[in-house]
């Protein structure tokens, strides 16, 4: 910005002269001693107007340029007669020259991008990194059982479960159900706990218990 007002305050000062002794237009003496531009603006969508934040921005013939901020705004300097490149990921690239013929040294635009939408082909993401992975993984595979041997594993899980719930609760268990009560009330605790009344999933639970036969008295074997 200071060299191109101290170029600016030159161009008042002289006029500038081709090599053939003609006097230059205005426009064209003032690109000459005043090359560059403040290239501003702020970048939006087409359909909501929004603006869309850290968009690619470089000059193709210099190979820099910046991005844009959160607010989708933008400045740099730049060269008059630049070509700019804006690209943003799902958006049209835009490109865009600034004009030559600036007589001032501020540029300010408003990019509208367009949404674009890539089709990507179908892609599998496996577990294993290489074939060899693959080939171990499948080797070391543990074959299904049949229909009989899953149904019998199912019954030892719950003849296991109603050996349980004859048991009595040891000292461990007891301490266990002393802890977890205490965390319940250490949880609500300064706050109205919630009524389960018309809670359903309680009300689903207690119907699930119920079908079950839960809430039967259970004889006790006397030997």
């Amino acid at each position: 910005m200071v060299y191109c007002c101290s170029q600016n305050k030159a161009y008042s000062q002289i006029k500038d002269i081709n090599k053939q002794g003609n006097i230059l237009p205005n426009d064209t003496a003032n690109n000459k001693l005043n090359p560059f531009v403040q290239f501003s603006g702020i970048i939006i969508t087409e359909d909501s107007l929004k603006p869309i934040p850290f968009v690619n921005i470089f000059m193709k013939n210099l190979s820099r340029g910046t991005i844009t901020d959160f607010n989708g705004f933008f400045s740099f300097v730049a060269h008059k007669g630049d070509v700019i490149s804006f690209e943003c990921i799902g958006y049209k690239t835009i490109v865009y020259k600034i004009p030559d013929t600036l007589t001032s040294n501020r540029y300010t635009i408003i990019q509208i991008m367009r949404p674009d939408t890539l089709i990507s082909d179908e892609t599998f993401i496996y577990p294993w990194a290489s074939y060899e992975q693959f080939k171990q993984a499948f080797l070391s595979l543990n074959v299904p059982d049949d229909q009989m041997e899953r149904a019998r594993k199912n019954i030892e899980i719950l003849e296991r479960r109603l050996v349980e719930d004859d048991l009595v609760m040891d000292g461990s268990m007891n301490y266990r159900n002393y802890i977890d009560n205490k965390i319940q009330n250490l949880y609500w605790q300064g706050q109205y706990r919630p009524i389960t009344l018309l809670n359903p999933f309680a009300w689903a639970q207690f119907i699930k218990a119920w079908k079950q036969g839960k809430f039967k008295n259970k004889k006790k074997k006397v030997n």
